[in-house]
């Protein structure tokens, strides 16, 4: 079947009450369901994606700050030596 866009399956509930024929709304309120919780599913994946995103750069960041520490901790122990 071919992916369709939510409001082409609102238009075809339209047309089923335009024709009064309401044999195959049950199954047209169904792929309504499925669609608008894919479009759900997407906004939460896209959020969760960002969150990720912007968790890689803090800890990104931390371990840049920390590799440097530690390359100065190191250095100061040399000059000791």
């Amino acid at each position: 079947m071919p992916n369709r866009y939510i409001c082409a399956v609102l238009d075809a509930i339209r047309d089923c009450d335009k024709t009064k024929n309401y044999s195959y709304l049950l199954g047209l309120v169904e792929e309504a369901q499925v669609l608008a919780n894919r479009m759900e599913a997407a906004l939460h994946d896209r959020k969760d994606l960002k969150y990720d995103h912007t968790k890689h750069r803090e800890l990104k960041a931390q371990i840049k700050k920390l590799e440097a520490k530690k390359k100065k901790l190191n250095k100061g122990k040399n000059d000791d030596e």
